[in-house]
């Protein structure tokens, strides 16, 4: 007896292992692939990185020492080969825009697009889901189709278009919001930046005012990224909730006598909570590697307006650190999705 039950629990563990480690393998090959593409576009890119540096007017020995230096007189074998041995290192290059390492400079901007993006994501996913549900629960109604109109527009409207109409509006016009930026010049050099999100720094410094600063200043971008991010969240949570409600187990649950809220809350929520997580999982990459425009407008010193001033700097050292920060956080996230996929639905494993 305790040999059979041990071997389906040694099949279970073998299972795991091997999935775990197909996992593994699945996310180095991305990675790999990842990097494989950011130095071809570096590689392939038209701007010259020594002229970068040397400036037009350099002699040609100068730009010849300088070309040997960087390793760009070497096979592209062996380019990329150093590429990843530095990456090993921490070692992204330097910045030609700012003259700072590329990983400080991406340290420095990176809090502040996570910042915006996560209470972006935390506000969109809430109301979307509640928002789809009742939907859902009402499709046809009134409110079903005020909902999907403005998820509709949502998804339609340019970001940059409405980003300045809020600017426009609640800053220049009814003056309720502070405007672009992080914090008012009267606090941002007086607040010292332990954790570089804006919010735990003022609130760590014991400054109510500057909290409540960075906190208005959030507002319009974070609700600006919230409401994109909630116009597919709630069109997707609709139309999985109104997919489910036609299978067999709910006609049996409502010929039980079950209501039809009761029935949503309990039975169809918990079996669409995998594409719920999957869904919630891309709102949030795009957020991080789409913010650029709202970094932008809103003059947010995020990884967004980062490579925004680098591409029009040409700063590729910069362009190439950014690109491989985002599709590493896509790619960890997209797998991390998959991993809590697997643990929350049986149906899965």
């Amino acid at each position: 007896m305790p040999a059979a039950l041990s071997n389906p629990t040694a099949q279970r563990t073998r299972r795991l292992l091997s999935a775990l480690l197909q996992g593994l393998l699945t996310l180095a090959l991305t990675l790999l692939g990842l990097l494989l593409v950011t130095f071809a576009l570096s590689a392939l890119s038209p701007v010259d990185r020594v002229l970068q540096i040397v400036g037009d007017h350099a002699s040609q020995s100068t730009y010849d020492q300088v070309r040997h230096q960087l390793g760009l007189d070497r096979s592209l074998p062996v380019q990329f080969w150093h590429y990843l041995v530095n990456l090993t290192h921490g070692d992204l290059g330097t910045a030609s825009a700012t003259g700072q390492p590329v990983l400080h400079d991406l340290l420095a901007a990176f809090p502040a697009t996570l910042e915006l993006a996560t209470l972006a994501l935390i506000i969109g996913a809430v109301f979307g889901v509640i928002a789809g549900v009742l939907c859902a629960r009402y499709a046809g109604s009134p409110w079903d189709f005020a909902v999907r109109t403005l998820t509709l527009l949502g998804n339609s409207v340019p970001i940059f278009w409405l980003g300045l109409l809020m600017l426009a509006l609640f800053y220049a016009k009814l003056q309720w919001s502070p405007g672009p930026g992080r914090l008012d010049d009267i606090y941002q050099f007086t607040i010292e930046p332990k954790t570089d999100f804006a919010l735990m720094d003022t609130w760590l410094s014991g400054d109510r005012e500057a909290f409540r600063n960075a906190f208005s200043h959030l507002v319009l971008p974070v609700l600006l990224l919230a409401y994109y991010s909630l116009a597919s969240i709630t069109r997707l949570t609709r139309s999985a909730c109104l997919s489910e409600m036609n299978k067999e187990y709910i006609l049996l649950a409502r010929a039980k006598g079950a209501g039809e809220m009761s029935i949503l809350l309990r039975h169809v929520l918990p079996n669409i909570r995998g594409t719920l997580l999957t869904v919630i999982a891309l709102a949030y990459t795009s957020m991080l590697e789409g913010a650029v425009l709202t970094e932008t407008v809103f003059s947010w010193p995020g990884i967004g307006r980062y490579l925004t001033t680098a591409l029009f700097a040409g700063d590729t050292a910069a362009i190439m650190g950014g690109t491989l920060l985002i599709g590493v956080c896509f790619v960890l996230i997209n797998n991390l999705t998959d991993v809590l996929v697997r643990l929350t639905d049986p149906r899965v494993r």
